[in-house]
């Protein structure tokens, strides 16, 4: 099993959104960058952990645990010329553009702020805090996981 990090801001679709869908289930459309469509294409497997990490809002930080529900498949807002994430170079024949399905798991206990965990020493080589660094899905290594799900069951710092 894998850890990934995913960014999404609240407003366009937060961790209570996920868990409102049909089967808590919804595809993770309009990823536009190769690192991040890499990610889910060719790494990402049925069952991986993911931390729901709210951007561009107020406090931002992780918001609740995802699983990962799906292999990659077609991102399909990339052949709709109506859909705000079209790519008109993309071929259903030849896809550019993929995605996976999350699944919400629950909330967090509470808010895992970016201010605290840049903060923390300890995960000072976790991409999420390191300077420059926009991309939306981010792997987590386990041990990182580990440290940032301690921080849940401890009272907000820093």
């Amino acid at each position: 099993m894998a850890y990934w990090l995913m960014k999404s801001e609240p407003e366009e679709f937060s961790i209570s959104d996920l868990e409102a869908r049909p089967e808590q289930r919804e595809p993770w459309d309009g990823v536009r960058n190769y690192q991040a469509r890499n990610f889910m294409r060719d790494q990402m497997k049925i069952g991986d952990k993911i931390l729901f990490y709210h951007s561009n809002c107020d406090v931002p930080g992780i918001y609740g645990i995802a699983e990962v529900a799906s292999e990659a498949y077609a991102d399909f807002t990339a052949f709709d010329p109506k859909d705000k994430h079209f790519d008109p170079k993309s071929d259903p024949d030849n896809p550019r553009w993929f995605l996976v399905d999350v699944r919400f798991v629950r909330h967090t206990r509470r808010p895992i702020t970016l201010a605290e965990m840049k903060a923390d020493p300890a995960l000072e080589d976790f991409p999420l805090v390191r300077r420059g660094n926009r991309l939306s899905i981010l792997p987590v290594t386990p041990a990182q996981w580990k440290l940032i799900m301690a921080r849940e069951k401890t009272p907000a710092h820093g």
